[in-house]
């Protein structure tokens, strides 16, 4: 049972041993990617702009997060595509995807150059440029922006790098074009004095060198082969690559929806208050860099956990999860409890890094870290959590975690507390959409908790389910919901008195893996299995290798009647198979569910929709082919005609074919 030895080391090696394995490459990785933000903050804070160039950086910083946002949902979602044509061995569509993606990309960086430049100071004063600080901010913003699509293309490759099984070489491409942005940043702006259009120039050269790196990879890559035909573009493929980056877009527009409207209202009410509207812009910038620098250390951290949760969960290994929930839980709030006391006790430590000696500006600063940044333990226990629930396959919860402290009560809050304490209500606003988000996290968390416990059960395999056969003829048998194909099946074996497999598969594959036998028999009805099929560290993943196996194991033992898990697909190599696939008009299906489960018309009429759709939807992320097409069949019956009749057509088609 090789797939279960290579990941049984989730189930048993010690959490903290694990956490520490595959954690810390993550913090390394996140932190490396924060650098780009944070360093020209210090070097411009530091030089002769002092916080008016850091408050025209922040103005332009939402501006290339909308451009990153389409980059990642594309390279996320080539990437996520990738990983599923791997598994089907699909280099075409894999091929294509990755052309289409590069195309699509560079496509939309020239349309967001030119938007750009014509709506160039509608934008900056939109996201909180003065009069004060216009003329930088249009200074770096040109700069930043005619090299989009080098930023944008660089960061789509990166995904595709790591999912064509080179996470060092994407890490490499990254920290290289970091580490240029930092030699250079004050070579140009102190050296040269070529201020901030110095700090604009040394981050797109690191990007540059970041691209350049990327591009040599594609010359050799390990999975794919890049053509002409490639880059021809296919509506059908993208748009399954933009479904599976869209959740990565939503989370990055966020970002932008929370910045504008802090930007504004900062800018609003500094203007009405002795700081003014640069000095609140420049210190928030700064602020929420040095927090994505906490906050990156616990993403990490969770991420290093998501294989050790995800495997655990599938395994039904409560125990384990629990105590990796709870390792977590700790690293995270130690983390956010140290950053606390810095920026409440000693703000100034992190301030002056940033330069500046302006004493409104300092004031403003001491009190933005002590307000703002008050809660921060609570922002990264939420986080923390919301990835968690990523872990185990509920993204439901994860959204509701995560979107109720950002959209549900910060973005309210930001608005309406101003109007009674001005300036300081900007800033209150973040506190306590932490604590109301803590509340709706803790909430969460503990009926997830309570229903785990519900759900443990005895995990036992039964041994005996792989049956001796003959050489012969295989079966598989697709059906829609409703049409009582199982049971057709069964009929099928005992006529030809061969094995018949439906629930074994699922068993066997439970035993192959390590993971739960009720977890592997519901992969096929996950809404979400199009996410989940592609994440390396994924359960379901874990759960279709080995269910893969098994069937082809079954199949080597000769002949049989196999029923679902896209066993047609799975042995479409094999010789001897005989494709099947039983369809019935809808009122006969409805009949039959209601007749089976005592159901409703309208509760079965949904049943079936449900069911069909997630048939369908796990057929084609396995096989990249349409569920219930005719073509990928060799007979396709009505089962209305009745099921012994289906049987008896489908063992005389069988008996023909050995004529």
């Amino acid at each position: 049972m090789e797939n279960h030895e290579n990941n049984k080391f989730l189930g048993e090696e010690k959490i903290s041993k694990l956490l520490f394995k595959f954690s810390i490459p993550c913090i390394l990785s996140l932190l490396i990617s924060s650098l780009y933000n944070v360093v020209d903050q210090i070097f411009i804070g530091n030089s002769s702009l002092e916080y008016l160039g850091n408050a025209a950086t922040e103005v332009v910083y939402p501006i290339t997060v909308i451009a990153v946002a389409f980059a990642w949902c594309f390279g996320d979602g080539t990437a996520a595509y990738l990983s599923l044509c791997q598994g089907r061995g699909d280099t075409k569509n894999a091929n294509k995807a990755i052309g289409n993606s590069f195309v699509m990309t560079l496509l939309i960086s020239i349309i967001f150059l030119i938007l750009g430049f014509i709506f160039k100071d509608n934008l900056l004063y939109l996201f909180g440029a003065s009069q004060n600080s216009i003329g930088l901010a249009q200074d770096y913003y040109e700069i930043i922006l005619a090299a989009i699509p080098v930023y944008m293309l660089a960061n789509s490759m990166n995904g595709i790098i790591r999912a064509d099984g080179s996470p060092r070489f994407s890490m490499a491409a990254t920290t290289i074009g970091a580490v240029i942005n930092i030699i250079l940043d004050p070579l140009f702006i102190f050296k040269f004095d070529w201020g901030i259009k110095g700090a604009a120039y040394a981050t797109i050269i690191g990007q540059i060198a970041s691209l350049i790196i990327s591009l040599i990879y594609f010359y050799k890559p390990k999975t794919f082969k890049l053509t002409k035909e490639s880059y021809k573009i296919d509506l059908g493929i993208f748009k399954n690559v933009v479904k599976l980056g869209v959740s990565t877009f939503i989370t990055q527009i966020s970002i932008v929806i929370i910045s504008l409207i802090c930007n504004i209202m900062l800018a609003k009410y500094g203007a009405l208050s002795k700081y003014g509207a640069d000095i609140p812009i420049a210190v928030i910038g700064i602020a929420m860099k040095v927090f994505s620098i906490v906050i990156n250390i616990v993403v990490g951290v969770i991420l290093g956990a998501q294989p050790i949760l995800g495997y655990n969960y599938g395994a039904k290994n409560i125990k384990r999860v629990k105590e990796t929930f709870k390792k977590t839980f700790l690293i995270t709030f130690i983390v956010g409890l140290a950053s606390t006391f810095i920026f409440e006790l000693c703000p100034e430590i992190v301030i002056n890094l940033f330069g500046s000696s302006e004493s409104l500006y300092m004031e403003f600063a001491v009190l933005t870290f002590r307000l703002f940044l008050m809660l921060v333990t609570f922002t990264c226990l939420i986080k923390m959590s919301s990835i968690f629930f990523q872990a185990v396959g509920d993204p439901l919860k994860s959204a509701i975690v995560s979107l109720s402290r950002d959209i549900l009560f910060f973005v309210p809050l930001v608005i309406i507390l101003p109007h009674f304490w001005q300036i300081k209500g900007v800033l209150l606003a973040a506190p306590i959409a932490d604590l109301l988000g803590l509340v709706v996290m803790v909430g969460l968390i503990r009926i997830f908790f309570k229903n785990l416990d519900l759900e443990v059960v005895p995990n036992e395999h039964e041994t005996q389910y792989l049956k001796e056969s003959k050489p012969g003829v295989i079966i598989t048998i697709a059906r829609e919901h409703g049409t009582q194909g199982k049971a057709i099946g069964e009929i099928v074996a005992q006529k030809l008195n061969i094995p018949y497999y439906y629930k074994e598969m699922t068993a066997l594959a439970a035993k192959e893996s390590g993971l739960d036998k009720e977890f592997v028999a519901d992969i096929n009805k996950k809404e979400d299995i199009l996410h989940d099929l592609y994440l390396t560290t994924s359960p379901v993943k874990y759960a279709i290798t080995a269910q893969d196996k098994v069937i082809k194991m079954i199949a080597k033992k000769g002949s049989c009647v196999l029923v679902g898990r896209a066993a047609d697909y799975v042995l479409r190599n094999n010789p001897n198979i005989v494709r099947i696939f039983i369809y019935a008009p809808r009122e006969y299906r409805i009949k039959n569910i209601m007749k089976m489960y005592n159901d409703t018309k309208e509760k079965a009429s949904k049943n079936i929709e449900k069911s069909d759709k997630n048939r369908s939807s796990y057929y084609e992320m396995i096989s990249g082919k349409l569920w219930g097409d005719a073509k990928n069949y060799d007979l396709c019956i009505n089962a209305s005609i009745g099921k012994e009749k289906v049987a008896n057509l489908i063992c005389d088609y069988i008996d023909n074919l050995k004529k």
